[in-house]
């Protein structure tokens, strides 16, 4: 597998992701304070199997953040979906 086509399968696994999220919370308009603690749960087997990383869903949950947060700090504006794919594979890929 070459790293792009990785990188847009983790791309699409975030976009579904998105998607996913935001039909479940339909009647807030995809509003969710705890949105990172639902997209650990939807993406973790399948990000791991990808990566071919092992992590807790809670890791997880800690690096969904973390990569929020530098993307406010470092590309606010970006496109969250590249900016996460590149986040992880930095880390994992």
């Amino acid at each position: 597998m070459t790293d792009t086509s990785l990188a847009q399968q983790i791309e699409e696994l975030f976009r579904e992701a998105g998607g996913a999220h935001h039909q479940a919370y339909i009647d807030t308009d995809g509003e969710d304070p705890e949105w990172p603690l639902w997209y650990a749960d939807f993406v973790h087997e399948r990000l791991g199997q990808l990566l071919g990383a092992k992590f807790t869903k809670s890791e997880l949950v800690y690096l969904i953040v973390m990569a929020a947060k530098e993307q406010a700090l470092k590309a606010p504006g970006a496109d969250w979906l590249r900016y996460y794919t590149k986040f992880f594979l930095q880390r994992y890929g």
